[in-house]
């Protein structure tokens, strides 16, 4: 029954998600007609695809850049096909590597559209990145004896909890799955729990994404385009969220006036809401824009940081970052990167998606975490006020990171 109604469900619902995403994609720069890639209709490869990899958003491809930068290194660049659901995951493939590796919207859920796709593709292994359970894609690689792999594995113990009140038919798609590559101990518990036959902790391949030296020293000729001033960044944030970190700012700017916070949004869809948002309340910010400079007259207390692939750069900027999805019930955003950069982390009580990241940081002394708009400005002003905290806290985010990759 669950499988039916499953089936009826994705078949309901295929076309008019496929013209949300169409429009949307439409909006952030997508070429017409790519709606047909979610239906299976897409490009045959030159030659063999050896890897299938599909990662869904911007957050899994910039996690997955190590590990396809390696199969590309061993089957060359044609021999590995990229999926992504996301426009700002398909242009953080076509800006990392370019038409040199095939790329495509990944099919939905849909037996007809998935058959049309793997027709076309022939892939000799799929591997998913985190936590995308597709019961139909599954049932179909198993019947093609095409290995699935789900490479950087987590699964929230909310997550978990939900997938535990339909076990049996849970049990029953990852029986498909030749390995789970799970990032924790616990997340590897929690997939044999929901009846995953084939489990190993193999650790959580973000630590391993370096930020990209160009990318660093672009962020660093912009800070020095800013001036002497504090800059904080706020990273990833979502609708109910700019509401908290703009409070904080308010108060802080108390205690230092020249401060500047680099707010960035999640989600692209709603840079011109946020935008809107801003200019409501009064704020004199500025926003990114286009081209290789960013320019903040010294009035202006925000920039707003409006742009996709971007974020090692406006880290960069910074002394001290804030990530986003944490003052809200969204599970929280890669505290690594500016962990990475050696910035003293800061984020909310909502990181059930990163758990073992962020009780990693918090006990090495790189991170805290903050409960309210109050805490956010008070902790952000003690950063700004003593360079010796920043510098300590900094040092042990950056040698966490260090120590874990590989």
């Amino acid at each position: 029954m669950l499988r039916l109604l499953y089936a009826l469900f994705v078949r309901l619902a295929a076309a008019p998600a496929a013209l949300f995403l169409a429009l949307r994609g439409r909006r952030q720069g997508d070429a017409p007609g790519r709606w047909a890639e979610r239906f299976g209709w897409v490009p045959r490869p030159a030659g063999p695809v050896t890897v299938w990899l599909h990662a869904a958003s911007l957050g899994e491809v910039v996690a997955a850049r190590p590990l396809i930068d390696a199969l590309i290194a061993r089957h060359g660049s044609g021999g590995v096909w990229i999926t992504t659901m996301t426009t700002s995951g398909s242009q953080a493939v076509r800006r990392y590597w370019g038409d040199a590796v095939p790329h495509s919207y990944v099919p939905f859920d849909l037996p007809r559209a998935l058959r049309r796709f793997l027709r076309r593709v022939r892939p000799q292994v799929c591997v998913v990145l985190e936590t995308e359970i597709w019961p139909h894609l599954f049932t179909l690689l198993a019947r093609r004896r095409i290995p699935l792999m789900l490479a950087n594995a987590r699964l929230s113990p909310r997550s978990f909890s939900g997938y535990r009140r339909v076990r049996g038919a849970i049990a029953g798609v990852l029986s498909r799955v030749a390995l789970v590559a799970a990032q924790s101990d616990a997340d590897a518990e929690r997939f044999r729990a929901l009846g995953a036959p084939h489990v190993e902790r193999a650790g959580n391949i973000k630590f391993d994404l370096a930020p990209p030296e160009h990318e660093r020293a672009i962020g660093q000729r912009w800070r020095a385009d800013v001036g002497p001033r504090p800059v904080w960044v706020a990273a990833s944030t979502h609708d109910g969220e700019e509401a908290a970190v703009l409070a904080a700012h308010r108060d802080l700017l108390r205690w230092h006036p020249k401060a500047l916070l680099v707010l960035v949004p999640r989600h692209p869809q709603r840079f011109a809401s946020v935008a809107r948002m801003l200019e409501r309340d009064g704020w004199h910010f500025v926003r990114r824009g286009d081209g290789d400079t960013v320019s903040v007259p010294a009035e202006a207390t925000l920039l707003l940081g409006d742009s996709t692939g971007e974020m090692f750069r406006y880290l960069a900027m910074a002394d001290c970052a804030f990530v986003g999805g944490s003052l809200v019930e969204v599970g929280g955003h890669n505290i690594l990167e500016p962990a990475a950069l050696g910035l003293p982390v800061l984020f909310g009580q909502h990181m059930f998606h990163f758990v073992d990241a962020r009780r990693l940081l918090i006990e090495t002394g790189g991170a805290r975490e903050v409960a309210s708009a109050q805490d956010l400005a008070v902790e952000i002003a003690a950063l700004f006020a003593q360079p010796e905290l920043r510098t300590e806290m900094g040092t042990a985010a950056a040698a966490a990171v260090a120590a874990n990759r590989g």
